[in-house]
């Protein structure tokens, strides 16, 4: 089951790293690096998108993509997580969830 956490700042990192993960939504994010900002755990990277997310994605995904050049987030530390919720509320594009990891 997934639940999601959104507390509001960091020192409401009630979790032990790894027990909740942030998923993007490749569709929605515009790269802007708010997340990677705001991050206490440097969970985040922007950079440019894997050939792998970027093929499925549909024409007006790509053309997004393509105007933001070619960059989005990636959660390389994802283990490092402690579902602060900072990342969720930085985000203009609402592209991050924090996921409940099994």
């Amino acid at each position: 089951m997934n639940d999601t956490a959104t507390p509001t700042d960091a020192s409401e990192c009630k979790h032990p790293p790894g027990m909740f993960a942030p998923v993007v939504n490749l569709s929605r994010c515009e790269a802007k690096g708010d997340c990677e900002r705001v991050c206490p755990e440097s969970v985040f990277e922007v950079r440019r998108i894997d050939e792998t997310d970027y093929a499925p994605l549909g024409w007006l995904n790509k053309l997004k993509i393509r105007v933001h050049g070619m960059k989005v987030a990636y959660t390389p530390n994802v283990d490092a997580c402690r579902a602060c919720g900072l990342c969720v509320t930085a985000c203009p594009e609402k592209a991050i969830k924090l996921v409940k990891r099994d």
